[in-house]
């Protein structure tokens, strides 16, 4: 059957399943956008208002559902204000599909208008990135991407179309979606026998998750081969969710602001197994000084993290579900631990997440939220020190229920993640908790809020700073304070409601439980606007350069 480019793109979407795309019209996918208004009742497109959104929306909505995320920008600028989001979704192995305009092929490398080498500038932040200059590739091209997004470790492709490609014509041969496999061909019996040596020799076992295990949907595996091992357990910022909050196993965050009970644990254990994460430097700090005591087990589906970062004693590569299987197989009866568990439980009463006149507002609010939401509710953050504070003081029980930017940190993600986590999961409640500075960064997409009447709540977390920067200052700048105040008079309630979204405010004398209950009972979009301290700041804490068990503001609590 001959169709155009436009419309074989769209037959391919189809054909993945994709029922929801993100983006922003231009003239160099025009072709495409009239080939999506004729398949309206089979893809449904979300316009954000700047491509930027678009990206974060496709992340969010595939980190909330699991399935690919897909987003449309044009040529030129329109290509560029997807990077931002590409490279979001390429540090915490986000499954996207990213289609781009181009100019016709034949102005391709003469500076034509709107033209620029966007695979070019892709390359670092893609698992792989195309150029389609030929209508007779573009059907396995889409076909390859969608796979290469979701096998082993997920993480975002791009398709760059030239124009005149999406209105060439070629025959199509509709397929079904190929399969995917579990990756498992570096899988080796040797490793997983020695594996297993370790830990039944091990008396102080301790496991650090990151978000591997969710993208690998194996916290069930996770939870069986902790009870096995008998093993406490910490996650990443990425790995939130993989262990229930409320799990007695669970010791909190580990790393820069972990738990001091999450890093006394990495620090004193005998054996470490890490699981889908990657010892990022905001994990390990002072890498001579991490796990000094512990032999480390990696296991993780991408054969380019062993060894990258931290020398490991053994690593198991393959998909986690399965070597958590297989792991869990081979263990004839649970091993205990008594001694060491007793010890994690001390730590646990001895040591207490800070909160005091520094954070008490701060874990108030998030407090009151916790209450009033739903136990499947999808909790969205910007970055900065309320990201922290969502991380520490909210209970995440689900996995894949708490997003956020963890990788490059991105100010501005929140509120296009919520967009696409709540588009991807139209019953469940979507809170995107925000610092003020990152807030204004994407704020536009309150319009696309409005448009699709989406009842997100934004819970704004407002001191008029930059918080997490101002924290480093005040500890590690002697107090000069160079361009992070905020003292712009920004009234955020009439902001909101001039794009049409409810505003309340919450100043520090408001009854928060009330003010919120109250937003959430409209069922609608409500941004809320809440006052905290210029000087809240996010503990525990460790210093560049110190090692993680160095930790600041951490009081021992006598028992």
């Amino acid at each position: 059957m001959q169709m155009t480019g436009a419309q074989i793109i769209i037959e391919c979407l189809i054909e993945q399943g994709v029922d929801t795309v993100f983006g922003f019209p231009g003239g160099a996918v025009l072709p495409l956008y009239d080939a999506l208004y004729q398949n309206q009742s089979k893809i449904k497109h979300i316009l954000t208002s700047h491509e930027q959104g678009a990206s974060h929306a496709a992340d969010g909505y595939a980190r909330s559902t699991g399935k690919v995320g897909v987003c449309i920008a044009t040529s030129g600028p329109g290509a560029t204000n997807l990077v931002t989001g590409i490279a979001t979704a390429y540090m915490d192995s986000v499954p996207m599909v990213a289609f781009t305009g181009n100019v016709g092929v034949p102005l391709l490398g003469k500076d034509s208008f709107q033209e620029v080498d966007i695979t070019g500038i892709t390359m670092p932040i893609t698992k792989h990135n195309f150029i389609v200059k030929d209508v007779a590739h573009l059907a396995e091209t889409v076909r390859t991407a969608f796979k290469i997004a979701q096998e082993g470790r997920p993480g975002p492709v791009l398709i760059d179309v030239p124009k005149d490609v999406t209105v060439f014509t070629a025959d199509f041969v509709p397929q079904s979606p190929e399969v995917l496999k579990p990756r498992t061909e570096r899988l080796s019996e040797k490793s997983m026998e020695l594996a297993l040596t370790l830990i039944k020799q091990s008396q102080r076992p301790m496991c650090y998750v990151g978000g591997g295990v969710i993208r690998a949907k194996a916290s069930s595996e996770l939870a069986t081969f902790l009870e096995n091992i008998d093993s406490p357990a910490c996650t990443s910022l990425m790995g939130i969710g993989a262990v229930p909050t409320e799990n007695p196993r669970f010791t909190g965050l580990v790393g820069m602001h972990g738990t001091k009970v999450s890093n006394m644990c990495v620090s004193t254990c005998d054996l470490l197994v890490v699981v889908g994460a990657r010892f990022s430097d905001r994990v390990v700090s002072k890498a001579s000084a991490f796990a000094k005591n512990a032999k480390i087990i990696h296991i993780d589906v991408d054969p380019a993290e062993i060894d990258k970062n931290i020398k490991t004693y053994c690593h198991v590569i393959g998909d986690l579900k399965v070597v958590l299987e297989e792991l869990n197989k081979r263990i004839q009866k649970p091993w205990h631990h008594d001694k060491w568990m007793d010890q994690v439980a001390d730590y646990k009463k001895r040591y207490p997440i800070r909160v005091d006149i520094e954070s008490a507002r701060s874990k108030e609010i998030l407090d009151a939220l916790q209450q009033e939401l739903p136990p499947d509710a999808i909790a969205v953050t910007e970055v900065g020190q309320h990201q922290m504070w969502a991380a520490q003081f909210l209970k995440h029980m689900l996995p894949g229920h708490f997003l956020t930017s963890g990788g490059l940190g991105t100010m501005g993600y929140g509120t296009g993640a919520a967009i696409g986590a709540q588009v991807g999961n139209p019953g469940v409640r979507v809170v995107n908790i925000a610092g003020d500075g990152s807030f204004k960064m994407n704020c536009n997409e309150l319009a696309t809020i409005a448009r699709y009447q989406l009842p997100v709540i934004i819970l704004l977390m407002n001191n008029q700073t930059l918080g997490m920067v101002r924290q480093w200052q005040t500890l590690f700048f002697d107090q000069r304070y160079s361009e992070t105040t905020l003292d712009t008079p920004i009234d955020w309630i009439k902001l909101a409601q001039a794009f049409g979204v409810d505003g309340i405010k919450i100043s520090r004398t408001d009854d928060v439980q009330a003010k919120i209950k109250e937003a959430l009972a409209t069922g609608k979009a409500v941004l809320i606007d809440c006052e905290i301290p210029v000087d809240d700041k996010v503990y525990p804490m460790v210093a560049p350069g110190a090692s993680i068990d160095e930790m600041l503001g951490v009081e021992e609590v006598g028992v």
